[in-house]
């Protein structure tokens, strides 16, 4: 399924490509909750142009369940194929949607207490005896994308405009992988703390679930050759 979504872009693209002028062709730089990106807008029909596009973003912060606090590090990837449909040919007005390449992941690393220690499932851990605990939460490579969008690229001449994204990434439900490294204790604490560690690992991914969903909200500046 992944790969037939992929082809598809792929030779949705294409197509468009082939069958557009040089002249008509726009770019795009743009900044929002997908990062620093770029995109190519493409027409392929008065009220219809394809984008292909990219985006970056680095971003730290600190999260919790209820048993542990986290340093958090999310890493947004980006690469997607959408389509715009312009329901009124003299508006600016977009409906937009497409498929994106999900790069997108988050770092995380289980950050002690004051005192220097662990709280998991009720059992208490020097953290300089037992170690690191690391992981990273991941979603599906392939997301669709919905949105709406304000900004037309001008047909009748070179020049710059304005865009606007709102939309969502449906990236699906995070997957978690939680461990632990580093354990000095004895082998009995070891093997109990990793333990820990596992059910914790479930807590984690239901403190990500709001991230099945994820926002989009770009502003660009458009320049068409």
């Amino acid at each position: 399924m992944k790969k037939s979504l992929a082809a598809l872009g792929t030779l949705a693209i294409a197509f468009a490509t082939a069958n557009a002028h040089a002249g008509d062709i726009s770019a795009s730089g743009d900044i929002g909750t997908t990062g620093i990106g770029f995109h190519a807008t493409i027409p392929i029909k008065p009220n219809v142009n394809a984008r292909v596009g990219l985006g970056y973003l680095g971003y730290s912060y600190s999260g919790h369940t209820s048993d542990m606090a986290y340093d958090l590090s999310l890493k947004a990837r980006t690469y997607d194929a959408l389509l715009d449909w312009y329901p009124n040919k003299d508006s600016s007005f977009r409906l937009t949607a497409g498929i994106a390449y999900n790069g997108n992941h988050i770092d995380a690393q289980a950050r002690p207490t004051a005192s220097g220690s662990y709280t998991i499932q009720g059992n208490t851990y020097d953290a300089a005896s037992v170690g690191k605990v690391t992981g990273k939460v991941s979603f599906n490579k392939f997301a669709p994308y919905l949105g709406i969008g304000w900004g037309r690229p001008k047909t009748d001449r070179k020049g710059w405009s304005f865009a606007t994204d709102v939309g969502v990434l449906l990236q699906g439900s995070p997957k978690t992988s939680l461990t632990s490294s580093g354990c000095t204790a004895p082998a009995a604490m070891c093997s109990q703390f990793s333990s820990d560690v596992a059910k914790e690992n479930a807590a984690l991914r239901d403190e990500v679930s709001k991230f099945k969903v994820y926002p989009v909200l770009r502003i660009g500046l458009n320049y068409r050759f």
